[in-house]
């Protein structure tokens, strides 16, 4: 039975670098020998977080979705944009609202275990790399072992062809050695 991992992009926008980067991803996991399971943020809208909004109408239903596909996986692939040095605040959201304790489970369950891989995509020099400082400390404050592998995508308003493939065949490469190290440690584990 191959190893599932969720991937997903912490943006919103249709044109998004970073989806573009989780869809390959997503190809680099199942060439790998895994069994990818990619989502969209846009299709799983939801409020910001508010404790008093929480305790009035519960978890949002957008919310449990995502919390039960990734309590199925066994590692998370998560393609970051970079917000002021920082993970975008949808990303940061999502996973605050997945986080919530649920009829008597933990609220790090979905997490818990799970062993993730961070990718970032940017137009700016940086690639994003100051975002996933960030996310990775969120992640591991969850619970989640995130692998010291990581790939910030510099200039990637220019690192994508017509059909969204990576140019720089050692982008791929690199991309491709992430996917392949997270599906085997996340096989180890489970």
């Amino acid at each position: 039975m191959a190893t599932r991992v969720v991937v997903f992009a912490g943006s919103t926008r249709a044109a998004s670098l970073n989806k573009k980067l989780a869809r390959l991803a997503a190809r680099a996991i199942d060439d790998a020998g895994g069994e990818s399971a990619f989502f969209d943020l846009a299709d799983y809208p939801m409020p910001l977080y508010d404790g008093d909004l929480e305790a009035r109408e519960g978890i949002p239903a957008t919310a449990l979705a995502i919390r039960n596909y990734m309590q199925g996986a066994k590692g998370l692939l998560i393609a970051s944009p970079e917000n002021n040095s920082s993970v975008s605040a949808v990303l940061k959201n999502t996973l605050d609202w997945v986080s919530r304790p649920w009829h008597g489970q933990p609220g790090n369950l979905p997490y818990k275990g799970k062993v993730a891989a961070l990718v970032a995509a940017s137009p700016g020099a940086f690639g994003g790399l100051r975002g996933l400082t960030h996310l990775r400390a969120t992640l591991q404050g969850l619970g989640v072992l995130v692998l010291s592998e990581q790939m910030a995508l510099a200039r990637a308003d220019q690192a994508f062809d017509a059909e969204g493939r990576l140019i720089d065949a050692k982008q791929q490469d690199m991309l491709d050695g992430i996917a392949l190290r997270l599906v085997d440690v996340a096989r180890r584990l489970s």
